[in-house]
């Protein structure tokens, strides 16, 4: 479990990741080799689950990862069956990382929704629901890993 105190906010507990794969953790269905690794530090100390529709079919070389789990999207109404997903692991102590639309209603109704821009960009539906933008995925995922980081953005 990842625990840390936000001033004027309160503890924030995140038990579970759910990552987007496409845009936000890969680009063009690849995982830099940096994100692998902060995917594994990070599975070793919370739940992590990757949501996809693995659109260009990667998914299951790229995140080949002991303690990720790969949830497999079917098309159509993706952000409802992410949301969905979301649910099951509880919304309450779940940190989202997403970047497109099929994102919004995850990164809404986390606890901690994380919107990663990188080189696809990000829907602005999405963005606007986010509580934290970064520019990679290493930043987002670094975050969670050192979550005193948290508190300069996050404090009231």
């Amino acid at each position: 479990m990842i625990r840390v105190e936000i001033p004027g906010a309160g503890p924030l507990e995140v038990r579970t990741v759910l990552a987007d794969f496409n845009g936000t953790l890969a680009v063009d269905g690849r995982v830099e080799p940096e994100v692998r690794e902060r995917l594994a530090a990070l599975a070793a100390r919370v739940r992590v689950v990757v949501a996809t529709a693995d659109t260009f079919g990667t998914v299951g070389e790229e995140i080949s990862v002991p303690g990720v789990e790969v949830r497999r999207l079917t098309p159509g109404f993706q952000s409802a069956q992410k949301e969905k997903i979301l649910e099951r692991l509880g919304p309450e102590t779940t940190a989202a990382l997403g970047n497109g639309v099929n994102d919004h209603r995850m990164i809404a109704r986390a606890e901690l929704g994380i919107v990663v821009l990188g080189p696809e960009g990000a829907a602005w539906e999405t963005l606007r629901r986010a509580r934290i933008v970064v520019p990679r995925p290493q930043d987002a995922l670094d975050l969670l890993l050192h979550p005193k980081r948290l508190v300069a953005t996050l404090r009231d």
